[in-house]
């Protein structure tokens, strides 16, 4: 047999070995990496419910590495406690993240959504009124009693500089539309631009950029760009 085809077919499986093998050895690290991150995230984000998921885009890992950031990082975590108020549903996408000292994402996006036992617990801190909110379409309905009437009032959320506020859309009142304008005073003002204190708990660099209705509360959402990364993370 002419030595031509097994040198070339042994030069073949050499390359063939080496990349693979680079290949097993890009994905270890890059898998450890995640896991670190994972930890970070428990470290750094309050009442975290169930196993964070982080995975690392881009390939070969290495290769971002040594260039001194990564294209795209992005976590899912079923639960977490922004401010002391529970949402679900959390996911995080970051891009151009620095792997030297000071960390930082070159852009960051939050979502999560409150859900609306969460609302419920708000509104009511805020306003001592007794309701129960629900999702009505694109709106939130909120129902109750004032005074042994029943109140029902159709509530939209909205962003306004950074802040999460809860403004009502219409209200009936014994089963008669009224307006806001015609209630009394002092329970008109407790109607007005409820604020979600969501913004305070927000990392620092994100701000609060949109909100909607969603099957089981509101989705909320926020960017932010040259956002630092806690140095707290393993």
């Amino acid at each position: 047999m002419s030595k031509g085809p097994v040198i070339a077919g042994i030069v073949i499986g050499a390359v063939v070995l080496a990349v693979g093998g680079a290949f097993v050895a890009d994905r270890v690290v890059a898998s450890t990496v995640e896991k670190r991150a994972v930890q970070a995230i428990e470290l750094n984000l309050d009442g975290v419910v169930g196993t964070p998921t982080v995975d690392i885009g881009g390939f070969p890992f290495l290769t971002q590495v040594i260039r001194g950031s990564l294209d795209d990082v992005s976590g899912q975590v079923d639960g977490v406690s922004i401010e002391g108020i529970p949402a679900t549903d959390v996911t995080i996408d970051a891009k151009d993240v620095t792997t030297s000292e000071p960390y930082t994402a070159g852009s960051a996006t939050i979502k999560a959504t409150l859900p609306t036992a969460s609302i419920d617990k708000i509104i009511a801190d805020q306003t001592k009124l007794d309701i129960t909110t629900s999702v009505d379409g694109d709106t939130l309905k909120a129902t109750g009693k004032v005074l042994g009437v029943t109140l029902s009032a159709g509530l939209v959320p909205s962003v306004q500089d950074g802040k999460l506020l809860v403004d009502v859309h219409d209200i009936a009142i014994g089963g008669v539309s009224v307006s806001v304008d015609s209630l009394p005073k002092a329970l008109a003002s407790k109607l007005d631009n409820i604020e979600i204190p969501v913004k305070a708990g927000l990392p620092e660099g994100i701000t609060l950029s949109a909100a909607e209705v969603v099957d089981d509360g509101v989705r909320i959402t926020a960017t932010g760009t040259d956002v630092a990364i806690p140095t707290q993370a393993p």
